[in-house]
C-alpha cells in the first residue's frame, strides 16, 4: 500500500480477524517480491503518477491476471474517473472511506470466484490431456501424433533441421491375442509403452500409431541419432518380460526413415517411408529394424 496510516491497519487487522493471512507494504520493490506469493492484492489507489497506479497497471497487465491473481483497488468516493479506470482493465474496486463488511465480501467473493476459476482451468487441462492420450496405454494418441508430426516437419523445413521417425509394430500380436485373450494383450502393450517411454529422450514423442504399432518422433535428430535410439528400444523390447506373471515375450519389427531425404519432401511422405522401412523389417523376418534412407537392415539377436 502507498500509506500505512492507521485506517489500512485497522483493515488489516479487520481481514485478518476474518481468517486472511494480511502483510501490509509500499507499493514498490518490497510488494513486487510478494505478489508471486500473493493470492489476492489490496491496493489504496493513490494519486495520478504515483507507484500505486503503476504498481496496478502492472499487476493486470501480468498473464495470470484474473486467474492467478485477484486484485481489489480502494479508491475515493469522489474520483469517478479513477473507479472507471481500474474496472476497465480488470480489477474490482472499494470505494473510500471503507465500507468493512463490503470489504470482507468482496475479498471473499473474489477468492471464491479464484478458486472456482482455478477448478475450471484444470478441469479444462484435465480434458485437454484426455483429448491427447491413448486411453489403453497412457501415451499420445494417434490425433496429437499427427498434429505434431505436421508442426515439426514445417520447423524442420523451415529451419532446414533434421527430423527422424521410428515405427514399431510388435511382432504376430494378433496370434499373441489369440493365444493369451485380449486383457492380457492390453497388459502387454502398456508395458511395451511403459517400455518405449522409458528409452525416450524428454525431446521425442511416443504415440500409439494404431493397434500394436507405435510410433517416436524424434525432433532435431538426423538418421545416425535416430538409429542409435531405434536400436535401444528395440533390444529393451526385446529384453521385456510381460504378461500377468511377468514370463511373456514380445519382438518387434521397426521401420525408421529421416529428413531431410531426397524422397521426403512432407510430412506424408516421411510417415511413408518410415511404413515401407517398417514392411520390409517383417518381409526379412521380422525382429529387426530396416532403415529406409539407406536401405539398410539391422539384424542382430537379442539377449534372452
Amino acid at each position: 500500500m502507498d500509506e500505512l496510516p492507521e485506517r489500512q491497519a485497522g483493515l488489516a487487522s479487520t481481514l485478518e480477524h476474518e481468517g486472511y493471512s494480511v502483510r501490509l507494504v509500499s507499493a514498490g520493490a518490497a510488494a513486487q517480491r510478494l505478489i508471486d506469493e500473493a493470492q489476492l492484492v489490496l491496493l489504496v489507489l493513490g494519486p495520478a503518477g504515483g507507484p500505486s497506479r503503476a504498481l496496478l497497471q502492472h499487476l493486470m497487465g501480468r498473464e495470470d491476471a484474473g486467474q492467478g491473481l485477484s486484485v481489489i483497488a480502494l479508491v475515493p468516493e469522489e474520483e469517478h474517473a479513477a473507479a472507471v479506470a481500474v474496472l476497465r482493465l480488470g480489477a474490482e474496486v472499494v470505494r473510500t472511506p471503507v465500507d468493512t463488511e463490503e470489504l470482507v465480501a468482496r475479498v471473499a467473493r473474489c477468492l471464491h470466484e479464484r478458486e472456482r476459476l482455478e477448478a475450471l482451468l484444470s478441469r479444462v487441462a484435465s480434458l485437454e490431456r484426455l483429448s491427447i492420450t491413448d486411453g489403453l496405454t497412457g501415451v499420445h494418441n494417434h490425433r496429437y501424433f499427427q498434429d505434431r508430426l505436421r508442426e515439426e516437419f514445417r520447423r524442420a523445413q523451415r529451419y532446414d533441421d533434421a527430423l527422424s521417425l521410428i515405427l514399431i509394430d510388435l511382432d504376430h500380436f494378433k496370434a499373441f491375442n489369440d493365444t493369451h485373450g485380449h486383457q492380457v494383450g492390453d497388459l502387454v502393450l502398456r508395458d511395451v509403452a511403459a517400455s518405449l517411454q522409458r528409452s525416450l529422450r524428454e525431446t521425442d514423442l511416443l504415440a500409439r500409431y494404431g493397434g500394436e504399432e507405435f510410433a517416436i518422433l524424434l525432433p532435431r535428430t538426423p538418421l545416425a541419432g535416430a538409429l542409435t535410439v531405434a536400436e535401444r528400444v528395440w533390444r529393451e523390447l526385446g529384453a521385456l518380460k510381460t504378461g500377468p506373471e511377468r514370463t511373456l515375450r514380445v519382438t518387434a519389427s521397426v521401420g525408421l526413415s529421416s529428413f531431410p531425404h531426397h524422397a521426403v519432401n512432407n510430412a506424408e511422405q516421411l510417415v511413408r517411408s518410415a511404413d515401407q522401412a517398417l514392411y520390409r523389417a517383417k518381409d526379412e523376418g521380422r525382429n529387426r529394424i530396416c532403415v529406409h534412407a539407406a536401405g539398410l537392415s539391422f539384424d542382430r539377436a537379442l539377449s534372452r
